[in-house]
């Protein structure tokens, strides 16, 4: 340890890896408390039992549910990025399929109807349709 203390450069990086790994450990242990809480796979004993085990060794104990249970993690993280994929694909099927204004709803309609892909009852029916 004296080392470090020898040359200046090397504390300020001796320094900065302690940071780095304080970092890396308290996002670690969030992550832990944020996974034991959606786990719908744990009864409540079971959830209590690991926080309590977090709590109380808390290095130990992050160290164990990631061996433990990192997999469920991995399922857990993957199951909500499909959740906000599908709901963000239903959100951007919802905002698209509105077709804009009743203004250009009724001008691409005239627009079919004058380059004949539809006939005069067909554009009617779309009308209505788009007014109601």
């Amino acid at each position: 340890m004296t080392l470090a203390y020898d040359y200046p450069l090397l504390s300020i990086f001796w320094s900065m890896m302690i940071f780095f790994f304080w970092v890396v450990w308290i996002m670690a242990l969030f992550y832990v408390f944020v996974d034991v809480f959606r786990s719908h796979d744990m009864g409540g004993f079971a959830k209590a039992m690991w926080l309590i085990f977090v709590v109380v060794l808390p290095f130990l104990g992050v160290f164990v549910y990631l061996l433990a249970r990192g997999d469920k993690m991995a399922e857990h993280s993957a199951q909500e990025a499909q959740a906000q994929d599908a709901a963000m694909k239903s959100y951007v099927r919802e905002v698209a399929g509105s077709g804009g204004s009743t203004a250009d709803q009724l001008s691409q309609l005239a627009a079919l109807r004058d380059s004949g892909a539809i006939t005069a009852a067909e554009f009617e029916s779309g009308k209505a349709k788009v007014l109601a």
